[in-house]
């Protein structure tokens, strides 16, 4: 698999999301993505108590370990490399978590305006 430049969403370099836990879908700690990542793993996002309720109503259960493949379980306040059409759903239903914009991969914008983005900006 080959990464796609790894470029934020403004243009700039990707920074890290979260190497505790690890995230993304290289497991590199950053939403660096290739055109064999269906989900679009590219939103580097804030967990909050709603969303990963939201996400466990949806059926994408992040908060619960499942150790046997060394997922700890999400808590609010931990950064994750999100699927980009989770966020917007979660936007939509008005319960979208904060996102950094500099973690966040610009192929993000493939599916997710910038203007929606930055309405959640973390910084």
């Amino acid at each position: 698999m080959e990464k796609e430049p790894s470029l934020n969403v403004n243009g700039g370099p990707l920074r890290p999301c979260s190497t505790d836990p690890l995230t993304g879908f290289f497991r590199d700690g950053s939403c660096n993505t290739c055109w064999q990542d269906q989900g679009s793993h590219t939103v580097c996002a804030v967990m909050t108590a709603e969303f990963l309720a939201f996400s466990k109503y949806v059926g994408n259960d992040l908060s619960t370990p499942r150790l046997e493949f060394g997922f700890p379980g999400l808590m609010p306040g931990d950064k994750w490399c999100l699927c980009a059409s989770r966020f917007l759903q979660a936007h939509d239903e008005g319960c979208a978590p904060q996102v950094d914009l500099e973690a966040t991969h610009q192929r993000a914008l493939d599916i997710i305006p910038l203007e929606v983005l930055e309405t959640y900006s973390a910084a």
